[in-house]
């Protein structure tokens, strides 16, 4: 038991530095190439390994292909127009200030659960944490005065609609996937297998081969941001999962931006404002307040007949 726990936390301290690494290799690899192309080789490389694990565990079955329209959506919403838009968002942004942004996720999860399902009531509680969470994407982003801010309001906006577009995808996943009760794996590799299908078909790869200039660039991106970061990933987070709970599994939202600060910071020297720290201390503290106000109100209304808590919805990150 304590093994398994060890190799939970272990996965849980190397998915923080996988999600939190994302943003360098798609600021280097947006430097050779473009967002839609780093979005769909990214796809395509984290597949893979999906893909093998789901073989392995023999997690896929022809059944589920009743439900594929559901399986579409969810590459679209969590896979497709999330990962283009934070590709262009990072291309276009320090990487320190979009893995900053990635950590408001929640905050869009929150709302898009509020305004589609009905169960999902915004408490004062997680009202406030929304509030202190958009305050620090303004803070960033600072739109009144974006001369001043040296910060592209066009790459928050990216950030802005990829967050937004993942937020909806645990919603639509929780009202429509979560019955099916499939295993997660085999929902990751229809949504990224159909995914590297659309982006393939929608995206260009002429002069991809600039990845191959640039060592960096081609390692990050394939390694780093495909194999690693979208593929390992996913792996890492149902072990955590099934090791420590949802609730854990999701707290790695907390420590993506600031690995993704620090990596920037004292790997690539990039000059991070006191403003910036400020900004992500206010985006960390809203999904605090938000997942507790969350909590306290599932632990009161989620109690079936036979007494018998149910676990808490967790909102998740990167």
């Amino acid at each position: 038991m304590m093994a398994m726990r060890n190799s939970g936390l272990l996965a849980f301290g190397c998915l923080a530095l996988i999600w939190g690494s994302n943003f360098i290799f798609m600021k280097w690899a947006s430097a050779v190439i473009s967002p839609a192309q780093v979005a769909a080789l990214r796809v395509i490389f984290g597949f893979l390994p999906v893909l093998a694990y789901a073989l392995a565990t023999r997690a896929l079955n022809w059944s589920h292909i009743r439900y594929a329209h559901h399986f579409f959506v969810m590459s679209l919403l969590a896979a497709s127009v999330y990962y283009v838009a934070y590709a262009k968002g990072t291309a276009l942004l320090p990487s320190s200030v979009a893995g900053v942004l990635s950590g408001a996720i929640p905050l869009f999860t929150s709302i898009c659960a509020w305004l589609f399902l009905r169960e999902e009531k915004m408490s004062v509680t997680r009202a406030v944490g929304v509030a202190l969470g958009f305050a620090g994407v303004l803070l960033i982003a600072r739109p009144w005065s974006s001369a001043a801010s040296g910060v592209n309001a066009a790459g928050v906006l990216y950030i802005v609609i990829g967050s937004f577009s993942v937020g909806c995808s645990f919603v639509y996943a929780r009202r429509f996937i979560s019955p099916l009760k499939l295993p997660a794996v085999a929902l990751t590799t229809y949504q990224l297998g159909l995914a590297a299908v659309l982006l393939s078909l929608l995206t260009g790869f002429n002069d991809v081969g600039a990845l191959f200039d640039s060592p960096r660039a081609g390692i990050g991106l394939i390694l780093g941001l495909g194999l690693l970061g979208t593929g390992v990933a996913y792996i890492a987070y149902y072990h955590i999962v099934e090791q420590l709970g949802a609730l854990a599994a999701s707290s790695v939202t907390y420590l993506a931006p600031v690995v993704a600060l620090v990596i920037a910071i004292c790997l690539v020297g990039e000059v991070v404002t006191s403003i910036a720290y400020v900004a992500v201390g206010l985006i960390l503290a809203g999904v605090a307040v938000m997942q507790f106000g969350s909590t306290k109100q599932e632990q009161r209304t989620r109690t079936p007949r036979n007494g018998k808590r149910l676990p808490p919805t967790v909102v998740g990150g990167d």
